[in-house]
This record gives structure tokens, sequence and C-alpha cells, in this order.
């Protein structure tokens, strides 16, 4: 039986480290990589081919573009184009006017694709929808929250003194500032704990700058989130992952229970202010999609 073919879009840094991380995990058979630059994905091509050869991974790698993505199992989209940020708040927001007709553009090119699409451009939660929106793909995942509960799961064990395997818990909502941690069903070994919110929230929201001014970009963690979502979205193993999916009218993040491949949402019990938290980040994003520019003409297939 073949393995999975799996497209990334874009080659910069983050798409660069995503299609690496494919190679040396071995997860697809074939990887397609695309990319607005020729010269660019060609250069990217050569050098993973190198790398699947040294690290004997059994990927195949090729140079594509966007036409050839409609043959794939999964499409990772890392795209980004060229903008100073300059957010002082709602910094992951910062990029939707700018990405915003790029990741359009993609979407009524891929119109009708039957396959799974992991969105990783930022803003998110607004870019996964926008791409739902436009393409009317039924199978759109942002990646964010899966990152969000990783570094939750990894900053309270070190609050615990524990192994971060045994702590289960929840980061919901958007990927950004109005990110929910689920503290009233968070576990540690089992057994409940009384979460120090104000220390978790504060080093949730200091791990990305830290990772910003040290290196330029998150890059490594999304990778990983990737290749944890992926293994579910494409049946390899069955299990939760939290991605950015419909939540009424808008995109957030939510628990998903994989098997086989099909996800259904697996929202633990929220308390009263939980689910307040919820309803604003859903209510912020639902305005800030609204301030995108406006929306390509859809195209049916």
């Amino acid at each position: 039986m073949n393995g999975p073919v799996v497209g990334v879009v874009g080659a910069g840094a983050v798409g660069q480290t995503l299609a690496t991380g494919l190679v040396a995990a071995a997860l697809p058979e074939r990887l397609l990589v695309v990319a607005r630059r020729a010269g660019q994905v060609q250069g990217l091509a050569a050098d993973l081919q190198d790398l699947a050869l040294t690290a004997r991974s059994r990927s195949r790698v090729e140079a594509g573009d966007v036409a050839d993505l409609h043959g794939c199992d999964a499409v990772v989209i890392a795209l980004r184009t060229d903008f100073k940020n300059t957010a002082e708040r709602d910094i992951r927001r910062g990029g939707a006017t700018a990405n915003a007709p790029a990741l359009g553009e993609l979407a009524r090119e891929l119109c009708g694709y039957r396959g799974a699409v992991l969105v990783v451009t930022n803003p998110v939660d607004l870019m996964a929808r926008r791409f739902a929106d436009v393409s009317g793909c039924t199978r759109v995942f942002g990646i964010g929250s899966n990152l969000d509960s990783a570094r939750y799961r990894l900053l309270l064990a070190r609050y615990a003194q524990v192994s971060p395997e045994l702590v289960r818990g929840h980061v919901i909502g958007e990927h950004g500032d109005r990110a929910v941690v689920c503290a009233s069903t968070t576990t540690v070994g089992g057994q409940p704990i009384e979460v120090p919110m104000r220390t978790v929230l504060d080093d949730l929201q200091r791990r990305p700058a830290l990772i910003r001014n040290g290196i330029g970009r998150t890059r490594c963690g999304p990778t990983g989130a990737v290749l944890s979502a992926l293994r579910k979205v494409l049946g390899l193993v069955d299990g939760v992952e939290e991605l950015s999916v419909p939540y009424g009218d808008v995109y957030l993040g939510l628990p998903l229970r994989f098997t086989g491949g099909m996800a259904a949402p697996c929202l633990p019990p929220l308390t009263r202010s939980e689910h307040l938290c919820l309803d604003s980040a859903a209510s912020s994003l639902r305005d800030a999609y609204t301030h995108l520019p406006a929306l390509p003409e859809r195209i049916t297939a």
C-alpha cells in the first residue's frame, strides 16, 4: 500500500522547517513543495532530496505547482507574504490584511479539493475560515490551539515537577490573545490540580515572544504540531488534537477526537467563566473577519 502524498505550500522559514520535519520523520511517501518563486522551490526540493538520502528517509521530494496539489492526500499551508508586523496587541493578527489575499487566491485555485487542509499561516483561525469559505473544502483545520495546548502542558508539568505526559488539559479558542485555558478539567496523573492561572497565562504569553526575539520566528513548534495533526487527519493514528474548526459561524480551536481520520468535537465541560471566555473569543474573531480584505469570488467546481 502506498503511503500518503502531502503538499507543503510556502518555502520561507516556516515552510522549510515543516518540510524538513516531514521528510526527517518519513511521514509522506511523496512530498510536494509549492511556492511563488520557482527558484526557491527548486532549491528547497533539492536540499530536501539530499536530506532524504542522508537520513535514509523513504520520502520522495518533488517541486510542483498549485495544480499538482489536487493529487495530494493533505496540504499544509505555510505561505506568508512580505510585511512588517508592527502590532503591539493581537500580534498574531498583524498579518491578516497582508496574508488574506494570497491565501484567498490559493483557495480559489484549490476549489473542490477533497483532501485535508492544515492551515499554519497566521492569524490561523481567520485564515482557516477564509480558506474554507473561498475553496468550499470541508476538511480544513487550523494549526494553533494544539501548539498552545502543548505549551500549556509543558509549562504546567514544570510547575508540578512531573513529566509532561502526565498532564491532560486543553487550550482552546483563539490562537492569540484570547486563548482559553480549560483549567477546570486539567489533570496531572489523573488527578485534578489547582492551576496557577496568572503564572500560566503570563508564561504562555512570554513564550512566543522569547522565541521570536531569539530566532525571529516560531517554526519548530508548529512543525511538531503539524506532524502530530497530520498523523491523525490522515488516519495513521487515532487520538485527540486541538485544531481550529467551525464553532457557529467562526473558526476557533476545539479538541477533536480522530478515529480513522474522521474528527468529532470532544469539548470538555466548561465553567461559566471558561464558556464566557470562549464566546468572547468567537465574538472578537467574528468582528475581525469582517475587516479582512474583500472575499475573492468563489469558483464552483
